[in-house]
């Protein structure tokens, strides 16, 4: 283990070198790459350094206990140190998803229970926007499509850090969790004898692929144009403003029609499509990755839930890893820390457990 540190340490060092040279910053894309991997092996290197500090703090507390019996209490309560340390490196050295230093791409489909599914996708879509907040990222709305009633058909929207986060702190690493198909039992607005009914709505995670992570050749694409359309069918452009590119070779089409340019929802449009093709690109390359992403939606059904939001009881859970709470207002306000935090723990504890199975 302490050998493949001393090489992250080394590679640490080669990076600090690259980041002091100027030229560096002339190309953007290769100084963002090369700051995310400065800052994913930064943890690694300092909790190493310090293993390595108390290692001799503990040598020399020993030695001083012959003269004086404090240092050996000294010297206990650091070798319980160095034993966390050495978990924590462990833990540290899993390999970890590729992506997670991403920015995150977040789409919310409603699904089974008509206007209803559309108002509750309405309703992921603030909690997801108050987690943000808290999280102090940025949100951009790429895309929508509103139903009569003010929910949304569906939605896509752009998660980002300010600047660059620390490991697993990254929108990705935070939100890939949240893919699924959300269940909710509540009565709706349009239930006038006052029954509970259960519709769903879909999440999917995308990373949000950046230019060098992805090749596209344009001759692989059809771009078409048409009019945009509002709730209900209703015109709210008259010009050809639209976009639908098909990625020819996969057959992923994307849909853009929520900026007046055309422009402006072709450039919408390609940036979802960079990160559905890397998700399709991890997919293929890794057989974890593709478990992970099937788990995530396959069809808007209400059976096939990882959430379920029952108003009536106040309840919110979580059925991967058997979360609930009866906060489901706090939740729906953006509280969603507890329940990834759970998340996370869980797959951490599989990829240690994949790891030492080898």
């Amino acid at each position: 283990m302490f050998e493949a540190v001393e090489t992250l340490k080394a590679e640490y060092a080669e990076l600090e070198r690259q980041m002091s040279d100027p030229e560096l910053h002339s190309d953007q894309a290769n100084a963002r790459r090369v700051g995310k991997r400065y800052a994913a092996l930064a943890p690694v290197v300092r909790t190493y350094d310090e293993w390595l500090q108390t290692g001799d703090d503990i040598e020399a507390a020993r030695e001083l206990a012959a003269e004086d019996p404090a240092f050996a209490e000294e010297a206990t309560k650091l070798t319980a140190r160095r034993e966390e340390l050495s978990e924590k490196l462990q833990v540290l050295l899993v390999p970890r998803d590729p992506s997670d230093d991403k920015d995150a791409i977040l789409e919310i489909k409603a699904g089974e229970g008509g206007d209803e599914s559309a108002l509750f996708a309405g309703d992921l879509l603030k909690m997801y926007l108050k987690y943000a907040e808290s999280q102090n990222w940025k949100t951009e709305v790429l895309d929508s499509a509103e139903s009569d009633l003010g929910g949304y058909k569906s939605i896509t929207v752009a998660v980002k850090a300010k600047g660059t986060p620390e490991p697993g702190e990254a929108p990705y690493a935070k939100l890939k969790f949240e893919g699924g198909v959300h269940r909710v039992q509540r009565v709706p607005v349009t239930e006038s004898q006052g029954r509970i009914h259960t519709s769903a709505a879909g999440v999917l995670v995308l990373p949000e692929a950046e230019d060098v992570d992805v090749e596209i050749d344009l001759n692989d694409l059809r771009i078409d144009v048409f009019r945009s359309s509002g709730p209900g069918g209703q015109s709210v452009n008259t010009t050809d403003s639209a976009v639908r590119i098909t990625h020819l070779p996969t057959g992923i089409v994307v849909s853009m029609q929520n900026e007046k340019s055309q422009l402006q929802n072709r450039e919408q449009a390609m940036r979802v499509l960079r990160a559905r093709l890397l998700a399709a690109a991890q997919e293929a390359a890794d057989q974890e990755a593709s478990d992970a992403r099937r788990s995530q939606i396959r069809t808007v059904d209400r059976s096939e839930r990882v959430r379920t939001y029952n108003f009536p009881e106040n309840r919110f859970s979580d059925h991967r890893v058997g979360y609930k709470a009866h906060n489901l207002d706090q939740v729906l306000g953006g509280d969603l820390a507890p329940v990834i935090q759970a998340l996370t723990e869980a797959d951490l504890a599989a990829r240690l457990e994949a790891v030492e199975a080898q």
